[in-house]
């Protein structure tokens, strides 16, 4: 993973003593507010607490006072501001994100997710929570509706949907440290705490510097403005989200930096690299297609399964366990790519109506993965330890 990732880093990015240690360190952190939140909740009841805290985050600042001081704290941190945060550039930054519709969806899922299962101790923790049980198509579709709400326009201002839903992730992840750092099966010498700082930033990262390359891989130019604009909006993402600032970027020169030493820190591939990439290859054959259910099902899996071919390279397939695969389908996109969005970078009145379509599509791509049924509240299902954990 790191030998393909080096010819995109400009000069000698390999970690250094200092840069190792802050890998390591990285590895035995949580998320400190968050804990101490759980912590709280775990002592009042899940269910009781849990409406405690719904009621909370549509509160407004004023009445914060009235909760727990746990309670209390996370809100007033999550709402506030940090000084580098640029509304303009957030916005706009979701913006590009919208008008990269199915397109930036799908190699997300597949430089992202798919890609990412060679990182087998981070794999430990959706395995051990029932992420293989749950299914891929409903780990898809909830990761989906999150990525849908923070794009939205305005959907990360205080209290919007994007807003309130990562936060939402936040805890359910904080609950996941505390119940499997109890688990008798979970290593902590080998693999750190469980949703440690490093695992944090590999998603984060995953989420802008991985989409940025795989969308510029495939054809779709975006101008240095847009990346950073990209960069930033996934930055307070990131923050919001719990991973610590020192782990987060300002541009992405430095985060595909950041990556390349993350994806050297992280441990190879493994059996469980292949549990998780053999079921995430046949979710295609289980979205609530309209009609042509069977063939539409066959050529989104054959057509993704290119793609991962495209950023993994033959290596990489294996470590996955997946069928030899040619990369047909971002070859046969390449042009139509370059020249969508050349276009609408020579025609600015069309990327507001571009993005404007390619957010229907969007949204019409979830209803696929879902049925037609309401947006997937994850915040409702705390994952639990299936290995005997509390």
């Amino acid at each position: 993973m790191a030998s393909r990732l080096k010819w995109l880093v400009p000069g000698d990015s390999a970690p250094n003593s200092a840069d190792w240690q802050r890998m390591g360190r990285a590895l035995m952190e949580g998320d400190p507010l968050a804990d101490a939140l759980v912590e709280w909740m775990h002592q009042q009841g899940k269910t009781k607490a849990w409406a405690q805290f719904e009621r909370a985050l549509r509160a407004p600042p004023t009445d914060l006072l009235a909760f727990a001081e746990p309670l209390r704290t996370f809100l007033l941190s999550a709402r506030s501001m940090p000084s580098w945060v640029n509304w303009q550039q957030i916005e706009a930054g979701a913006t590009v994100l919208r008008s990269t519709g199915l397109h930036g969806m799908r190699v997300l899922r597949d430089a992202g997710l798919m890609a990412g299962y060679q990182a087998s101790a981070i794999n430990q923790t959706l395995l051990m929570t029932g992420a293989l049980h749950k299914g891929a198509q409903r780990r898809v579709a909830e990761t989906t509706s999150w990525w849908l709400d923070c794009v939205a326009p305005e959907g990360m201002q205080r209290g919007a949907p994007g807003f309130n839903a990562t936060l939402r992730v936040r805890l359910v992840h904080a609950w996941v440290r505390r119940q499997l750092s109890q688990s008798p099966r979970w290593d902590v010498e080998r693999w750190g705490v469980p949703v440690n700082q490093q695992d944090m930033q590999a998603t984060y990262l995953a989420f802008s510097v991985v989409q940025l390359i795989a969308l510029k891989t495939t054809g779709f130019w975006l101008t240095r403005a847009e990346s950073e604009a990209v960069m930033h909006f996934w930055r307070y993402v990131g923050w919001l989200m719990g991973v610590d600032e020192q782990y987060l970027c300002d541009n992405e020169t430095q985060g595909r930096r950041m990556l390349y030493q993350n994806v050297l820190g992280q441990a190879p591939s493994d059996e469980t690299s292949v549990q998780l990439g053999q079921a995430l290859m046949d979710e295609p054959l289980y979205r609530r297609y309209a009609r042509w259910k069977g063939i539409r099902g066959r050529f989104n899996r054959a057509m993704h399964l290119s793609l991962v071919r495209w950023f993994v390279g033959r290596e990489g397939m294996r470590n996955l366990g997946l069928p030899p695969s040619w990369p047909w389908y971002p070859l046969l996109m390449w042009v139509p790519n370059v020249t969508m969005s050349t276009l609408w970078h020579w025609a600015p009145f069309a990327r507001k109506i571009r993005a404007k379509l390619a957010g229907r599509q969007q949204r019409a791509y979830l209803q696929v993965l879902m049925g037609g049924n309401a947006s997937p509240h994850l915040h409702q299902e705390v994952p639990l330890d299936r290995t005997g954990g509390s």
